[in-house]
């Protein structure tokens, strides 16, 4: 989803709350805050020597611990008043991807895609997923897209002795 979408769906949900799933079932806490938004530019080099380029906008969630128990939400209303403060000090690149950066003590930090979204009642659950890593060269590296075992006497595609870069 990118940030355009996502403001879309909170327009239209603003009597709404605004939950998160972070994997399947997992909601981030009542407590949560908008901590920051990242406006990110990335310029990258693959493993096969291409370049590439895009932005992305990153929301921070943290739980505050001074709010254990807390059971209300925030309302779409208010994170939209947040996240619109933040555009008039940092303009969004709209057709960006978005993601929610998030952790607690059981689950490691991530950021994580939007994968989807999902009215229930007087909530707009917000559903979070995590993308595996991949090799953007796998023509260049020979990689197929199935796994396969490797053996170790051959040379992976980004080792020093391998055929890429």
């Amino acid at each position: 989803m990118n940030t355009q979408e996502l403001f879309n769906v909170l327009e239209q949900n603003q009597d709404k709350s605004l939950l998160f799933e972070y994997a399947p079932n997992l909601l981030v806490g009542a407590n949560y805050h908008i901590t920051e938004v990242k406006h990110i530019s990335i310029d990258s080099v693959d493993c096969g020597s291409q370049t590439d380029a895009w932005k992305e906008t990153i929301i921070q969630l943290w739980e505050s611990p001074s709010e254990l128990g807390k059971t209300e939400f925030m309302s779409v209303y208010k994170a939209l008043a947040i996240l619109k403060k933040v555009g008039t000090i940092k303009p969004y690149t709209l057709d960006s991807e978005v993601k929610f950066e998030y952790s607690n003590a059981t689950f490691h930090t991530a950021q994580q895609f939007v994968n989807d979204y999902e009215i229930k009642g007087n909530n707009l659950i917000i559903k979070l997923a995590i993308e595996k890593t991949a090799c953007k060269a796998k023509e260049t590296c020979g990689v197929s897209e199935e796994l396969e075992t490797v053996s170790s006497s051959e040379e992976p595609c980004c080792s020093p002795n391998g055929n890429c870069c």
